[in-house]
């Protein structure tokens, strides 16, 4: 999944006769991921973003870093951060930016000394893949944060897509097979999750995390904090 990705944003750091970055889905034609989003400057980054980067504190882990500009916003405020990251070649560019402590890794292999605060922008929740993946995740999450530690990221409800005919689905409807193509080359299918406000509250609750809604924009993409309960 991480190499036609990993290879995209390497090309165009490197200038390397970058091409478009497509991304296959199971709801309607392929479309176009701009990859100079992955490098925007703050200026560029939206209100909700920077509200997630406003509630960063302590030692802070940035899950799925990409090209790095969280990590990179970050370290430029003196804050104490890590960028995680699966994809070599995404590693390789976030250190040619300048990112100090970067590490390459699967976020559900990765153990180290607890955080304060882990963030996944962009989305970076849907890594979940499924609803059980995102019960794994919570759990393994709680085991990578300190005491009062706080788990920040953002998603959306994905109803809309299916334009309130919904086919028949063995499954829920924010687990979305994908696929990126990048030069001719395919990756294997994928599910990314995109979990809707009451399903997310309902699974945290359950896995007895302490919910905090932040924000919401215009699009639906909202804004989310929760806390293990102790």
């Amino acid at each position: 999944m991480s190499e036609p990705l990993g290879q995209a944003i390497a090309d165009y750091y490197y200038k390397n006769k970058p091409a478009k970055l497509w991304i296959h889905n199971q709801y309607g034609p392929k479309e176009e991921m701009p990859v100079a989003a992955y490098f925007r400057n703050a200026g560029q980054m939206p209100p909700l973003e920077h509200a997630a980067l406003q509630l960063c504190r302590g030692r802070i882990l940035d899950i799925g870093a990409g090209a790095g500009s969280h990590a990179l916003w970050l370290q430029q405020q003196a804050k104490n951060i890590t960028a995680l990251e699966i994809s070599g070649q995404s590693c390789d560019v976030m250190k040619q930016r300048g990112i100090r402590n970067i590490v390459q890794q699967d976020i559900f292999h990765y153990t180290a000394e607890p955080y304060d605060t882990l963030l996944l922008l962009m989305n970076g929740i849907g890594l979940a893949g499924t609803l059980g993946g995102l019960r794994k995740f919570l759990q393994h999450a709680a085991s990578l944060l300190k005491p009062g530690g706080q788990l920040i990221f953002d998603s959306s409800d994905v109803a809309y897509v299916y334009k309130n005919h919904f086919p028949d689905l063995k499954n829920y409807y924010g687990e979305i097979a994908y696929r990126y193509q990048y030069k001719g080359k395919k990756t294997d299918w994928f599910n990314w999750l995109y979990i809707d406000r009451y399903t997310l509250s309902s699974l945290a609750a359950s896995e007895a995390w302490r919910e905090e809604f932040i924000t919401e924009d215009e699009n639906g993409q909202y804004l989310v904090r929760l806390q293990k309960i102790m």
